[in-house]
């Protein structure tokens, strides 16, 4: 292992740690990924050097953008890949007895020192066909990484681009929380989820291990359980509570809950509005203000919201006030959101204005109970007063769609350019090693994303050049950039003297996707037909792939 990390850092000085999961390990691929392997050493083939392209070929969710997630945890694998000797021999034991064993020792020197990566950066709008990453090696090696690699970019980015996706309807100002732990596939899906969900614009989660590992704020605060729990005020035994400034001190918080509550019921703009209320409920909220008085939010809707979730709230929030502390809000999690919020909104109001509490109206209201991208939408429509909502369920399963359907592609062999071609032609690859363009127009906005030869000159601010399509000869446009960004950037140079991009904090990556998103032109990023963003090829690229088409295809006869 001492050796493993001395490796690990030797190409720039920087230790790279292993994969925050520690499932993500070489054996973490496909069988067949092993038997490839096996046949090019068999062939003496292991060593050739290879180029692959990871790319997409569709946005997803019906949408026109992605957001780049992953690449972090696939620079942790491929800086730590190494076979242990019990993986070793659970691999021959899954292959045919007839494997030599020269294959198993060249396994045990094998890692990643003679593998490069290029990549985009993570947290980046990215379009389809463009290459995400692009992996550079002997071959052998290259293809025992595909399955990990995939496996690692294809949830991370689909989830991230759902949470933007989420966060552009919601509106800037809004709090977003992930609260889908417990609806998530499995343990791995829950911390990926929390981790790319924050990347992709929302504020907090409520999983605690995705807050200690990748140190994303923690909220939450009490279930339905939490209020049915208690049947009486009689429960509460310790009933004192501190003043804020700690100069004095209620001995009968519940008494003085129970005095605000009867002054609401009595007065004058909110006579008549309720009833008696649940006292457990009132029970309930007062024992987990004495718990948190510097953050009481109540979930307000165990029994019935009007009538007794509110009101109850409201006296243990004033009855906080005269001890110095601001209530944080409430809490809905069923029922009518916009018309609840709006009620609960009059209901703050009212009582900001009768009894003088000054920002009581602007108290914080939080929905949840299973929204997703068109709840969010129908509430915006229909006019509500919801600050924060906690999503979770169609978020983190990424209901709407299963996979971003990310493919793995060899463009280059011994520097000969590979072609894969298809009667679907959204499945043709395009060959050889590229380099990838993001062209700015005059506005600032992308115009379009080009893909050139590794050989050919970078486009040139102010430089007419030919953007064409890979395989539409009609769609070709000439732009003219006022800015141009390189999008591939080398994260892994294995042992070659190449300088290397640094793997910026979750915070930074976060904050990047926020501000390409912002960049998007706005038809581009709308929810109902959206305009496709342009990714397109040189004009040289272009004729090199279809003269390789023809070459590579096989022609026809007819009898």
């Amino acid at each position: 292992m001492d050796q493993q990390v001395k490796e690990n850092g030797n190409c720039s000085g920087r230790v790279v740690e292993g994969p925050t999961n520690p499932m993500v390990t070489p054996l973490l691929t496909d069988l067949y990924q092993f038997t490839m392997a096996y046949a090019y050493w068999k062939a003496n083939k292991h060593h050739e050097r290879a180029v692959f392209d990871l790319y997409f070929r569709k946005n997803p969710f019906g949408g026109e953008y992605t957001v780049f997630a992953g690449l972090e945890e696939c620079i942790r694998l491929i800086a730590n890949f190494k076979f242990t000797e019990d993986e070793i021999s659970f691999i021959r034991e899954s292959l045919p007895g007839s494997c030599e064993d020269g294959f198993f020792n060249y396994l045990r020197g094998l890692d990643c020192s003679e593998v490069e990566v290029y990549s985009i950066a993570e947290g980046s709008v990215v379009f389809p066909k463009v290459p995400l990453l692009r992996i550079e090696g002997p071959i052998a090696v290259a293809q025992l990484l595909e399955t990990p690699l995939v496996n690692l970019v294809n949830y991370a980015s689909l989830v991230a681009t759902n949470a933007a996706r989420h966060r552009f309807v919601a509106g800037k100002s809004k709090m977003l929380l992930e609260f889908g732990l417990r609806r998530a596939q499995g343990p791995d899906g829950g911390i990926s989820a929390s981790k790319y969900c924050y990347l992709g614009g929302f504020d907090a989660t409520s999983n605690v291990a995705a807050g200690r590992l990748f140190g994303i704020p923690l909220r939450g605060t009490h279930s339905h359980a939490f209020v049915s729990s208690y049947m009486s005020p009689d429960e509460i035994t310790d009933k004192s509570l501190r003043s804020a400034d700690g100069s004095s001190s209620c001995e009968d918080l519940v008494s003085l809950a129970q005095t605000w509550l009867s002054k609401i019921q009595w007065s004058s703009s909110l006579r008549g509005i309720f009833g008696e209320t649940n006292q457990s409920e009132l029970a309930a909220f007062t024992s987990y203000a004495l718990a948190f008085p510097i953050s009481f939010l109540a979930l307000v809707d165990t029994y019935d919201v009007m009538r007794s979730g509110i009101p109850n709230f409201c006296a243990v929030a004033l009855a906080l006030n005269d001890l110095g502390y601001k209530a944080v809000g409430i809490r809905l999690d069923s029922g009518d959101l916009a018309y609840l919020s709006c009620e609960a909104r009059k209901f703050f109001r009212a009582i900001e204005k009768e009894f003088g509490v000054p920002g009581f109206g602007k108290m914080s209201i939080t929905a949840s109970n299973d929204l997703n991208e068109e709840t969010l939408d129908a509430l915006n429509k229909q006019g509500h007063e919801v600050d924060a909502y906690g999503i979770g369920t169609y978020l983190v399963t990424c209901y709407a769609q299963a996979a971003l359907g990310c493919v793995f592609k060899l463009v280059e062999i011994n520097n000969q350019p590979r072609i894969k071609l298809s009667e679907d032609v959204s499945k043709v690859s395009i060959p050889c090693k590229k380099r990838s363009y993001r062209l700015y127009g005059r506005e600032g906005y992308p115009l379009v994303d080009i893909m050139t030869g590794e050989n050919e000159p970078s486009p040139k601010v102010g430089e007419r050049i030919l953007c064409r399509h890979p395989f539409n000869e009609s769609k070709r446009a000439y732009v003219v950039p006022q800015q141009v960004e390189e999008l591939l950037k080398c994260y892994w140079p294995g042992s070659s003297d190449k300088p290397r991009e640094d793997l910026p904090p979750l915070k930074d990556i976060r904050d990047r996707c926020i501000k390409q998103l912002e960049r998007m032109r706005p038809d581009h990023m709308r929810r109902l037909n959206p305009t496709p963003y342009k990714v397109s090829v040189s004009a040289k690229l272009y004729d090199f792939i279809h003269f390789l088409w023809l070459n590579e295809a096989p022609v026809g006869e007819l009898q």
